[in-house]
């Protein structure tokens, strides 16, 4: 990838989706994937422990999500505070502070920028903006639902009781759901009438933490809409309290615009994402996640390398003239 459109690319390309759907089976490459997606450190790790403790000490129990209560502003109020202190922390150690100052980062251009496009005339201001009054209060409506329902035996609730190997297998389903869910509902925001909702969010064609959630609440309300397979598998609160972070602070761990955070002249913590950096620049490649190759299998998948960019100049070349 051309140096002169790249500030940084990573040293892995061509990029590689999950293994575990090739033929034939690779499964020492599978483990190898999850073992680095998952340990010894990792957002994701930390996202399970931190849904334990925002259980324990920031969620209704079942008996009180029976009906509407002072539970779903404790919700609110948690879900403000893990947005906003992840989403400013981050920008401040990348952005505000430049710590790290701008090796590492993907894109050459300064963040964050002024101009018309954004509300407030300001890149930072639109995002906080966005993430905060239509994000979080979303995020929290989807997810009282989904508390509420189960406590009326609207949806199935799975305890550990019930199956040790579901309840942990759960958390490593998430991601793959993920990938399917945001896939579809991603192809049908850059279709017709639609994308004038998702415009928003691609007003950010370089990113920051505070881009991944910024967007129009239309788009919100689907994205969060994931949290309705809890409708119908079983799953525990502690798996629906995880689900929705792991919607809402990995969109904002993914989208620091670096790839991730050094120290010691090491990486010590995996953050920024290049395979959807690349979407923000291209819009139409990458719809997907790595964990499903949906983008591979409807030749949308951009893998980082000058060959992929080629392919995909010809893709859009032949659908303009179609």
């Amino acid at each position: 990838m051309a140096r002169t459109e790249w500030n940084h690319v990573p040293e892995t390309l061509p990029l590689a989706t999950n293994p575990l759907w090739s033929w034939p089976p690779r499964p020492g490459a599978v483990l190898r994937w999850y073992w680095d997606s998952w340990f010894p450190v990792s957002v994701s790790l930390g996202i399970v422990a931190l849904s334990f403790a925002c259980l324990a000490v920031a969620s209704p129990t079942l008996e009180q999500a029976v009906r509407p209560g002072p539970w779903i502003g404790v919700i609110l109020l948690r879900n403000a505070l893990l947005a906003g202190l992840l989403a400013q922390g981050l920008h401040m150690v990348f952005h505000g502070r430049a710590l790290q100052g701008t090796a590492h980062k993907y894109d050459p251009r300064p963040f964050p920028r002024q101009g018309r496009m954004f509300s407030f005339g300001d890149q930072y201001r639109d995002n906080v903006f966005w993430t905060m009054v239509s994000g979080v209060p979303i995020w929290t409506l989807w997810e009282a639902a989904i508390w509420w329902a189960m406590a009326n035996a609207v949806a199935p609730v799975w305890t550990w009781d019930d199956g040790a190997v579901w309840f942990v297998a759960v958390f490593f389903l998430i991601p793959v759901w993920e990938s399917f869910y945001f896939y579809w509902i991603h192809r049908l925001l850059h279709a017709g009438p639609f994308y004038r909702f998702h415009a928003l969010h691609h007003r950010n064609t370089d990113v920051g933490p505070w881009s991944g959630l910024s967007m129009h609440p239309f788009e919100h309300v689907l994205y969060f809409g994931t949290a309705a397979i809890h409708l119908v598998v079983p799953t525990h609160p502690v798996h629906l309290v995880c689900h929705l972070m792991f919607y809402a602070l990995y969109a904002i761990t993914t989208h620091t615009g670096f790839e991730g955070l050094w120290a010691a002249g090491r990486k010590r913590l995996h953050l920024g994402n290049f395979h959807h950096q690349m979407h923000h620049r291209y819009f139409e490649v990458n719809y997907g996640t790595l964990e499903v190759p949906w983008d591979r299998l409807f030749g949308t998948f951009h893998d980082g390398t000058e060959e992929a960019k080629a392919r995909m100049k010809e893709r859009l070349k032949a659908r303009a003239r179609s």
